[in-house]
């Protein structure tokens, strides 16, 4: 696919994939509700297969899932989750609270990403056997005081979570490092507290979690989605007129974080005739943005501080390793392509800005938002951009060529 031209419009973004997984999860365990303004990408969807092997029955609609019986365990003994970490980690100890053997399919380099934290804090409990592109998890998981590194991945944390009010007695969950990417428990917690589940929490270092908790049937809306928003802000910055409209300005998703490194990059952000967020600016200048609370915004900020005067850094990203790809080469890589000025550190990137790239042959690394990326940097290209492996994007954003292009 050729990416040219300068989008200008209005873009109502897709509903948010990370509540989008929580809501279906946590109406799943409720039965008889209805959740509304769903993104149907292909990790949702995975998350949905999980549901209806795990017993959960639900009709399908455009943009909504009704369910009409809560999961009880099921029949089906295979879960494919696609490429889908969070489907993958939501689900283990979930499965493992319903029944006693699941085999989790994967694709992708999705086996290849850790699952250290749960076999060694559920390993007394359960047998974790690896096979080719297969988990298989065998045992009940039972209450208790269990133990996680919070410097991995908060998905360990969140399918905790959603797993330990199921069980018979009460339980704890110790993060035994400081947690990372707080704003995704932030949305757990939230999604929780709307469907009836009660976490004490200890200033994120220990949640304590009643056993016997039933889920509440609520009909559910998810709000628009951040993550993908992000792009097309940084298309506003620099020099389309964008307006995005559907999203929650106070917001609990970590990427609304994207505004803030916006403003420090001298960028204005205000409000167009619909009611969506514009971004405009005249000069943009380096920034340093730690993103450790907010991770899936590297793609967007290395297409928006390749064109900040001066030296930026992106700060607190080795976990951006363990992704689709490994996001810290495969930006560094695609940026570079096109005439950026990118070094690539273990845990940082580091931007010289430059004022215009030019054409080239990218390549999407079969990760959507790398190829978001690329679609966004060639804004400023000279020449025309070619992205392989476009449609990856139906990963997170399936209408991210029709809104761009549209």
């Amino acid at each position: 696919m050729i990416v040219n031209g300068r989008p200008h419009g209005t873009v109502w973004l897709p509903p948010s994939k990370s509540y989008s997984h929580r809501a279906l999860l946590a109406g799943a365990l409720a039965g008889n509700c209805r959740i509304d303004r769903l993104i149907w990408s292909q990790d949702t969807l995975a998350t949905l297969n999980g549901i209806a092997a795990l017993g959960g029955v639900f009709t399908r609609e455009a943009s909504a899932a009704v369910i009409a019986k809560a999961m009880d365990g099921g029949t089906l003994s295979e879960i494919d989750c696609g490429e889908s970490g969070s489907t993958l980690r939501f689900l283990i100890p979930v499965a493992a609270a319903l029944r006693d053997r699941t085999t989790f399919i994967g694709h992708g380099r999705l086996m290849e990403r850790p699952l250290g934290p749960y076999e060694q804090a559920l390993g007394a409990q359960l047998t974790f056997t690896r096979g080719d592109g297969t988990l298989t998890v065998e045992g009940r998981l039972t209450a208790g005081d269990f133990r996680i590194p919070g410097n991995v991945s908060s998905q360990f944390i969140t399918g905790l979570l959603f797993a330990l009010p199921l069980l018979d007695g009460d339980s704890t969950l110790t993060l035994t490092t400081p947690l990372q990417s707080r704003s995704y428990v932030d949305l757990t917690l939230d999604v929780l507290d709307t469907f009836g589940i009660a976490i004490q929490n200890e200033d994120y270092r220990r949640f304590t979690v009643r056993g016997n908790q039933s889920y509440r049937p609520v009909d559910y809306t998810v709000e628009g989605d951040f993550s993908g928003a992000a792009f097309f802000l940084v298309a506003g910055a620099l020099g389309c007129a964008v307006e995005c409209c559907g999203l929650n300005e106070r917001s609990k998703q970590g990427d609304r974080a994207i505004l803030d490194f916006l403003r420090a990059a001298g960028a204005t952000v205000s409000h167009g005739p619909n009611g969506g967020l514009v971004v405009t600016a005249d000069t943009l200048t380096g920034i340093t943005a730690d993103v450790g609370d907010c991770p899936d915004l590297v793609p967007p900020l290395g297409a928006l501080l390749t064109f900040c005067e001066g030296e930026s850094r992106i700060v607190n990203a080795a976990r951006l390793r363990i992704k689709e790809s490994d996001r810290l080469a495969s930006v560094t890589a695609e940026l570079k392509r096109l005439g950026a000025s990118v070094e690539d550190f273990d845990d940082h990137l580091v931007f010289h800005g430059v004022s215009r790239l030019h054409g080239g042959d990218c390549h999407a690394w079969n990760d959507h938002r790398i190829a978001m990326m690329i679609a966004i940097a060639a804004l400023r290209a000279d020449g025309p951009v070619t992205v392989d492996d476009p449609f990856c994007v139906s990963k997170s954003y399936p209408q991210f060529w029709e809104d761009y292009q549209g």
